[in-house]
């Protein structure tokens, strides 16, 4: 199928010799359009990972999130049955 469609694209002459046709395309950041974000590191993330106690957060909601289940399952378990 690759092979087919390979033969469809027609090759453009250049002085280096026979060049296969690319659709690539770039444009410029529209950085006054309200879609646009901040780009770099740590500005795709909901939260600051250089603040002093960010590291005490993270743990605690690992934690948090890790034990709920289990202490979901003791509760149910040692409820009275009513």
């Amino acid at each position: 199928m690759l092979s087919r469609a390979a033969l469809r694209v027609a090759p453009r002459q250049t002085a280096s010799g026979l060049v296969a046709r690319r659709g690539f395309q770039t444009t410029r950041a529209q950085l006054s359009s309200p879609y646009h974000y901040p780009e770099g590191p740590y500005t795709n993330i909901p939260f600051n990972p250089k603040t002093k106690w960010f590291a005490f957060r993270y743990w605690g909601f690992m934690a948090v999130g890790f034990g709920a289940p289990f202490g979901i399952a003791a509760w149910q378990t040692y409820r009275p049955r009513s």
